[in-house]
């Protein structure tokens, strides 16, 4: 019977179970059920999702993201730090490494417990939505995809708002179906910070972090709130993210990089038939 073997890590707050999967032990149909079964915090190890080390033809390894609730992601910000920091500690990529994400290509820096990513190019940005809300509250929303969907909207103070009432909501909005979409709730603290919290998608609740919504939210608030790079962004978990980009005219950015802690909560093994 075999054993899988997996670390848990943590990227500023986001929770992740990853695994070395270059050899195919976990067959593709599994991912789900195994990522279901692993996330399940009380019957599980517990975890925001799992990461794979896949097999790339293009790079040393790809990562394969698979939610709580078994749908796989295209790419997550925090995810990769974890991954590029498991890959350099398991001898699996060197320091500096670049690594396949159903996003693209991404380039990661291991600094010690520090990981400092790029995010791949943002697109399909949309602003000022207007929305409807089921209970007719109308709120004004903006939209950027930064390997992910990600709308954002811009409260005068993140602690009250019920993230996760509100967030499920313009989550499965019609404006952004059928894919649907992570909310973030953004408050400018400054010109160069922010305190943001996300509603994920897949995980479907409130995280304490998510950094392709952190930097959704750090280049939004560039274009509307006149933010500047590099930017400090407080999570709900309480650590911080720093988002760095370039503004290539209004509308465009390029050069943009995801940096925060990265640590190893404890590593298992897992019997592959329970």
């Amino acid at each position: 019977m075999a054993i899988l073997r997996f670390t848990k890590m943590v990227g500023s707050g986001n929770d992740f179970i990853v695994m070395d999967n270059r050899d195919g032990m976990i067959s593709e149909n599994d991912y789900a059920p195994y990522a279901t079964m692993l996330c399940n915090r009380r019957h599980g190890v517990g975890a925001d999702g799992v990461i794979l080390v896949a097999k790339s033809d293009t790079f040393g390894f790809c990562m394969r993201i698979i939610n709580a609730d078994g749908s796989e992601a295209e790419m997550c910000g925090n995810g990769a730090r974890c991954i590029a920091r498991y890959a350099f500690e398991h001898g699996i990529a060197q320091r500096d490494m670049r690594f396949e994400t159903r996003a693209g290509e991404i380039r990661a820096t291991v600094f010690n417990d520090v990981v400092k990513v790029n995010m791949v190019t943002p697109y399909d940005l949309r602003q000022n939505i207007a929305l409807t809300l089921p209970d007719n509250t109308h709120v004004t929303a903006h939209h950027l995809n930064t390997g992910v969907p990600h709308t954002v909207l811009f409260v005068d103070d993140v602690a009250p708002i019920d993230v996760k009432s509100i967030g499920r909501v313009i989550r499965y909005h019609e404006a952004f179906a059928p894919r649907g979409t992570n909310v973030n709730f953004v408050q400018v603290v400054g010109p160069h910070a922010l305190r943001v919290r996300t509603y994920e998608r897949g995980v479907e609740d409130e995280t304490l972090s998510c950094g392709s919504g952190s930097t959704a939210s750090a280049l939004i608030a560039a274009l509307e709130k006149s933010v500047v790079s590099p930017v400090a962004v407080t999570t709900h978990g309480g650590e911080i993210l720093t988002i760095y980009f370039e503004r290539e005219k209004h509308d465009a950015f390029r050069n943009v990089f995801l940096e925060g802690t990265v640590r190893t909560v404890f590593e298992g093994e897992l019997n592959s038939k329970s």
